[in-house]
């Protein structure tokens, strides 16, 4: 799962669409993180036997094993680390009979253009006899866009904007009456009813896609900004400072455009809190009182009276990633087609951290790669063939902003009106069997109903996502293919343990977000207990079964922002 810089796709006139939260759209269960289960709770503790479909713990842990291995250098898109992995992919599909995609490869191409930034050591700030020194990864993370050699910031003058956000739906707008053209616009994270815990404010806890990072680079760009800094706080990012730095250090992916990034930002990135309150200090203004008023309706930003000025050196290489595809095809219905979804690439060599610097994203992505391969070989171990066509799709560069799966989506191989769903795995858990099956976007769609029947089967309840602040359905894969309109599940165990209980598993889900989540240490174990990722492939393969047997496609519901996408997709079949 990313935490990089997810690029904003919306243009002004679909901005006020897709910026409702999905978590927290149709059930209040998901603005709080300890309300009770949607479903009956089963009252046993027994794990449940398992079939003989081939969807095992061992086959599991043999994958993960082997993607998240130093030999894969952490699967950074354009290393060597892409070719072993992807390669390995497509031959554990071709060795299962899979079929390659409709160009006859394994393969699709991602154009994608890496900037590998290197910023001045310092960025310094001064202007009415005052001046403040930053320096490089202690107080700030900056990037680019831009494919130029070297981007100048000189004498750029800092503008405070609140959350960074225009929401005619809210009646807000952090821009009303501030002028940013030519200007650096600083912000703070989230959304104003996420961070400043006010239940009356957007969706309250739940966060909307206008606390997206990305949201807030594509606003600061529609009003003539040369920069946006976001302010990073621990708390509401529900990350810590360890993270940006790791996530964006070093060269970046983006997709490739026709005017090579002059349209973006000069500068995007973050400060943090410290470096933020010290900027307030000395453009005379308190950072408290600043955060109070742009948690109230009718905020109004206001100038630093202060300039940045520093420098990015960038080293610029165009080159296409890959996407692996395999295709077992229907018997009775061929041209329709059920997406399974998981990103193979991770963070590669970075920074070390206690002597390792391999980030091999283990649990981050190579267990949901190892359950592409899992629900493979159940399907091919099946008594029956399916009647529409499963498709097993391992997208590159998610770490760096979804970049693969936009890319399918935007250039499909399969028809988008034929696709009938798309099923995500990312972050399969190694903590063993769980009582709980949690949706990421609960309430969206009627895969809701085809994962409660199959989470029935297991003896397992189903409830939404229970942390809707760190605004999960926006940082994985499955949101590519729900923008353009194709029903997608995002769904596994979190919340309770089959046999240790949901103190347990909270327990588990914070230390490895706080000591594992993008760091070195995010390695394989051969101590997990992958029963869980196994029983949660085996839980997603049935709802793929059950899709593949049918004639009608899963609905988006009523008050779905991605309703009538999907409507107008199938119109023109």
């Amino acid at each position: 799962m990313h935490l990089s810089t997810f690029r904003g796709w919306l243009v002004p006139a679909a901005a006020g669409l897709l910026l409702a939260s999905c978590q927290g759209k149709t059930s209040s269960s998901e603005t709080a993180t300890t309300t009770a289960p949607t479903e009956a709770e089963p009252t046993d503790t027994a794990s449940v036997p398992a079939p003989a479909d081939g969807i095992t713990p061992a086959l599991i842990a043999r994958h993960i094993k082997v993607l998240a291995s130093d030999e894969y250098q952490g699967r950074r898109p354009f290393t060597a680390g892409e070719e072993k992995a992807t390669a390995y992919l497509a031959s554990e599909f071709k060795k299962l009979g899979l079929q390659p995609g409709p160009n006859g490869s394994y393969f699709q191409a991602v154009p994608l253009v890496e900037i590998a930034g290197t910023p001045d050591s310092t960025a310094t700030i001064g202007g009415n006899g005052k001046s403040l020194t930053l320096k490089y990864r202690a107080d700030y993370m900056f990037l680019t866009e831009r494919e130029q050699p070297t981007v100048v910031i000189k004498n750029s003058p800092l503008v405070f904007a609140g959350y960074g956000v225009t929401a005619p739906e809210y009646k807000w707008d952090d821009y009303a009456g501030l002028d940013v053209k030519g200007k650096t616009v600083v912000v703070l994270i989230n959304d104003p009813g996420n961070a400043g815990n006010d239940t009356i404010l957007f969706k309250g806890k739940a966060m909307t896609y206008y606390g997206r990072w990305g949201y807030k680079y594509e606003e600061a760009i529609r009003h003539g900004a040369t920069g946006l800094l976001i302010i990073h706080d621990t708390k509401p990012a529900s990350y810590p400072w360890t993270v940006v730095q790791s996530s964006n250090g070093g060269a970046k992916l983006h997709p490739q455009t026709p005017d090579h990034g002059a349209s973006k930002l000069a500068v995007e990135g973050w400060i943090t809190l410290d470096a933020a309150k010290r900027l307030f200090t000395a453009a005379g203004q308190n950072y408290d009182e600043a955060y109070t008023a742009a948690n109230k309706p009718g905020f109004h930003g206001k100038a630093f009276g202060l300039s940045i000025s520093t420098t990015l050196h960038n080293k610029i290489t165009l080159k296409a990633s890959k996407n692996v595809v395999a295709v077992l095809p229907g018997t009775t219905r061929p041209k329709e087609y059920i997406i399974y979804s998981a990103h193979w690439d991770h963070l590669g060599v970075g920074k070390a951290v206690a002597g390792d610097s391999i980030y091999n994203g283990a649990l981050d992505n190579a267990s949901g790669c190892a359950g592409l391969l899992a629900i493979a070989t159940g399907f091919v171990q099946a008594n029956s063939t399916p009647g529409r066509s499963i498709v097993f799709l391992a997208v590159t560069g998610e770490e760096q902003g979804l970049l693969g799966s936009d890319y399918y989506a935007q250039h499909p191989l399969f028809p988008v009106a034929n696709t009938v769903a798309d099923i995500n795995m990312d972050e399969l858990l190694a903590f063993g069997p769980m009582r709980d099956l949690t949706i990421t976007g609960y309430g969206q769609s009627e895969l809701d109903d085809y994962a409660r029947a199959a989470a029935k089967e297991q003896n397992r309840y189903v409830i939404p996502y229970q942390h809707p602040e760190t605004g999960s359905f926006y940082r994985s894969d499955h949101f590519s293919f729900a923008k353009v309109g194709i029903p997608a599940l995002y769904a596994s165990g979190e919340f309770e343990s089959r046999l240790h209980g949901k103190a347990f598993a909270e327990k588990e889900r914070k230390d490895f977000e706080e000591k594992n989540y993008h760091q070195p240490s995010d390695q394989f174990d051969p101590k997990w207990d992958l029963r869980g990722a196994a029983q949660d492939a085996r839980l997603l393969f049935r709802i793929g079964q059950k899709l593949a047997s049918e004639t009608t496609f899963p609905k988006w519901k009523e008050g779905s922002e991605f309703k009538a996408t999907r409507e107008k997709s199938l119109l023109g079949n």
